[in-house]
């Protein structure tokens, strides 16, 4: 496939995509769409893939969807909100959640209604200082999507989602971090190093571990505690048989540092 509203780049074990409509603040349309779930079922596909960075071009990371991209006026013919769930943005989550790898989300500025959802979606979330998070639906008289239901009081608690559900304000990085919405809010001049440092480590990291502690955590708030350590045993089992593992090993009684496979 030909990208037009993405950038995509596999190299060095590191996949990087870049939401690329800066001029629309990186908003989705079905051909953005089409255009990363391409890119997230090549990155599936890739053994060598260790890390995906997610992130958006020119001032905003993502504005959500493009309502430009929909038949949508006053008195004008109802649209089916619930198709374009269903074929885009339900895929959309699946496919990034489902990604046996670290997912780095590099906030660089707005990210508003499904696109700060997404960004939530994400394994470890930087955001550069002047970003903010908005869940702007209630504005549409319609509710947090693309995961927002799901994500917002699992990370934050019930009364700080409801909040940021039925009031819309904006959220500054600084906030998100301290609520523990995002893990690390950064000066704008630094979000490039430290999420570049970020994408070295996992490069080089235990790939097939951290894959299973993504799945182990994803699975917990629907496990009872008991369901949670047979979970905990199965991977662990599967784990002491890696590559990895063996290798962390000696390289702890060697005081070397690691050379993880990701196998």
């Amino acid at each position: 496939m030909t990208y037009e509203s993405i950038l995509f780049t596999l190299d060095g074990g590191i996949a990087r995509l870049t939401l690329n409509r800066p001029d629309r603040l990186n908003s989705f349309t079905d051909a953005m769409h089409a255009e990363v779930r391409d890119a997230l079922a090549r990155v599936s596909a890739d053994a060598s893939t260790r890390v995906l960075l997610l992130t958006g071009a020119g001032r905003g990371f993502c504005a959500g969807q493009d309502l430009a991209d929909r038949a949508v006026a006053p008195g004008g013919a109802p649209v089916d909100l619930g198709a374009s769930i269903e074929r885009n943005y339900k895929p959309l989550l699946l496919a990034l959640r489902a990604l046996p790898l670290p997912v780095v989300c590099a906030v660089n500025g707005v990210a508003a209604g499904a696109g700060a959802n997404l960004a939530l979606a994400c394994d470890i979330v930087v955001a550069a200082r002047s970003a903010s998070f908005i869940e702007s639906f209630c504005r549409l008289g319609l509710i947090p999507d693309t995961g927002g239901t799901y994500f917002l009081p699992r990370l934050v608690g019930s009364a700080r989602a409801m909040g940021l559900a039925l009031l819309g304000d904006k959220l500054s990085a600084e906030q998100a971090a301290a609520w523990g919405l995002i893990w690390q809010c950064v000066d704008d001049a630094e979000l490039p190093a430290v999420t570049e440092r970020l994408l070295a480590h996992f490069a080089t990291a235990p790939t097939r571990g951290l894959a299973r502690s993504k799945e182990a955590l994803h699975r917990s708030p629907a496990n009872s505690f008991g369901a949670q350590l047979d979970l905990e045993r199965d991977f662990m089992r599967e784990l002491g048989y890696s590559d990895d593992y063996r290798e962390g090993v000696a390289a702890f009684a060697a005081k070397r540092p690691p050379r993880f496979s990701g196998r």
